[in-house]
């Protein structure tokens, strides 16, 4: 049934549009237990979401529109390992790969269970080697750097993981990422190796993916004459792939290909044999404690009730805002240095699943579905665009994450960060009347003019909602819970907008277009292109050839 017919959908609607008309100050005036009523505590950290635009009447509704969507069945086929991936006809079990199915699920009749824990004995294995020394380049040397060739989440959650457990990397090895098909990114980090030394992780799901093959080649190339090509490809390269015959056609050994599986989607992969690089950052036993964190996240959203459910009230308050509040952006605001790629993490995880337009009928939604996502490092955002989420026409809820204890030994500088944490969610919900700026000028001593003038410019509305994440500490255990918390999150929200999140054919449209394009960009040739692109083609090869003409000619 079309979720936008149930009694739910409807009332809910309604209910936004009389939220329009009220303040989150008066929210909290009229019942002082709100903030306990609406935070959740879980063993690993304090989900407060009180500052957002909601009542009991609303969370019920929102509660019951999930039931109306089938929520807890769709979560049952999740774990349970049904094709709900149907456009590809997938089941999607990523959380198998931290060993928190309910059974042992079977896919093409083989245990998943089985897969995953050889997978990970090899990766345990090879890791052990690393840090012992024991991977030795051509010339007899150790490996003490290591490259991932990779794009998309083939790089970006296992780098966001290494740069947020920044306090638990090991000596042992430096890692170092490359995603970008610009040369120039690969010559950067090239210059800072020794090849004796280096080892390249290829990291491609298909093992055809144009960026990173391309770079893949190149980092062949670099090694020159050090040795033949196929002693290169056994020492100084691995492959982690879901097609590791492509892998073995390329020349990299079968020992030195890790699998990962075609239901286990790439901005979901971190957690398989793509997590190689977090292993050999963290230690194996680092990487373990990452999934057993992200596993009691599993346990928590398949057992905990809907109102207690946190990945749930998330995607609830996310749609809430979206869909019916009509709010179609939401920021992310790290409070935690480490953390400061985890709003790029999040983008592509979110917006990559749930930037749909289609419903699982096939039909276009007559509604919003994802929001964009966007954020930075808090401390750096309030020099940069808070003046948007505090005074803008638009509204953007907004998710501030900190932790309890500190990352580093400093005195003094946690206190700092927190309080600004605490106090921009605070201004964001209470704001600045008119009456309290002409108040708070009048006691600077300005006149009656001044402060007519001055006072319109300092009002804040505030009534802008958020959510507040607050870990105990992040470690690997907590990191795997946060980041399983927003995969959890986008899947409910998914289910209940219902969209498929687990494929992405808007990617899928650029890449074949690229792939036309690069030889009509190399011969010039425009034929059956659109004037635009013809005209781009031609600038190039025109300004190509006088640069290649300039530098003959001196």
């Amino acid at each position: 049934m079309d979720i936008t017919q149930f009694p739910s959908w409807q009332r809910l609607t309604n209910l936004a549009e009389d939220m329009h008309g009220r303040h989150l100050r008066d929210l909290f005036a009229d019942d002082p237990q709100r903030a306990a009523r609406f935070s959740l505590e879980l063993p690993e950290f304090l989900f407060d979401f009180s500052k957002n635009l909601l009542d009991d009447e609303i969370f019920v509704n929102l509660l019951q529109l999930a039931r109306d969507a089938g929520l807890e069945s769709w979560r049952d086929r999740l774990f349970s390992g049904q094709p709900i991936n149907r456009t590809e006809g997938r089941p999607v079990l990523h959380p198998a790969l931290r060993g928190e199915l309910p059974g042992d699920v079977k896919v093409d009749s083989v245990s998943v269970e089985a897969l995953v824990a050889n997978e990970l004995g090899r990766l345990k294995e090879f890791v052990n080697l690393l840090h012992n020394g024991d991977l030795i380049g051509c010339t007899g040397k150790s490996i003490t750097d290591v490259v991932n060739l990779g794009v998309g989440g083939s790089h970006l959650g296992p780098e966001m993981v290494i740069e947020a457990l920044r306090a638990y990397r090991r000596d042992e090895v430096r890692i170092h990422f490359v995603s970008n098909v610009d040369g120039a990114q690969l010559a950067d980090v090239l210059t800072q190796l020794n090849p004796d030394t280096t080892l390249f992780v290829v990291s491609s799901k298909t093992f055809t993916t144009t960026e990173t093959m391309t770079n893949a080649r190149s980092a062949l190339a670099w090694f020159g004459s050090l040795a033949p090509r196929a002693d290169l490809l056994q020492r100084h390269f691995v492959a982690v792939t879901a097609s590791p015959e492509k892998a073995c056609a390329f020349g990299i050994e079968p020992q030195r290909v890790f699998r990962f599986w075609d239901w286990v989607g790439g901005r979901f992969s971190l957690w398989s044999a793509i997590g190689l690089p977090i292993a050999m950052a963290i230690g194996f036993d680092g990487f373990r404690a990452l999934l057993d964190g992200a596993a009691s996240m599993d346990r928590h959203f398949r057992q905990a009730p809907l109102e207690q459910n946190a990945p749930v009230v998330m995607a609830l308050v996310s749609l809430w805002y979206c869909t019916f509040m009509g709010y179609p952006a939401h920021a992310i605001l790290p409070y935690e240095q480490a953390l400061h790629m985890l709003p790029a993490y999040l983008q592509q995880a979110e917006m990559e699943s749930n930037g749909k337009s289609t419903t699982r009928a096939g039909e276009e939604a007559d509604y919003r579905t994802g929001p964009l996502i966007w954020g930075m490092l808090g401390i750096n955002g309030q020099h940069a665009f808070y003046q948007y989420l505090h005074q803008s026409p638009e509204v953007v809820p907004a998710d501030f994450i900190g932790s309890v204890a500190p990352g580093h030994g400093l005195p003094g500088h946690h206190e700092i960060l927190l309080a600004n944490m605490f106090a921009q969610s605070q201004a964001l919900m209470n704001g600045v009347s008119r009456g309290e700026v002409e108040k708070q000028l009048a006691a600077r001593g300005l006149g009656r003019d001044e402060i007519r003038q001055l006072a319109p410019y300092k009002v804040h509305s505030g009534n802008r909602p958020s959510n507040t994440i607050l870990l105990r500490k992040l470690d690997p255990h907590s990191l795997g819970a946060l980041i399983a918390l927003y995969e959890h999150k986008i899947f409910a929200q998914g289910v209940i907008l219902q969209i498929y999140s687990f494929d992405q054919w808007g990617v899928e449209l650029g890449k074949g277009l690229a792939a036309a394009l690069q030889p009509q960009l190399e011969s010039g040739d425009c034929h059956n292109q659109d004037a635009s692109t013809a005209g781009l083609i031609n600038y190039y090869g025109r300004v190509k050839a006088g640069a290649a003409a300039l530098e003959f000619a001196g």
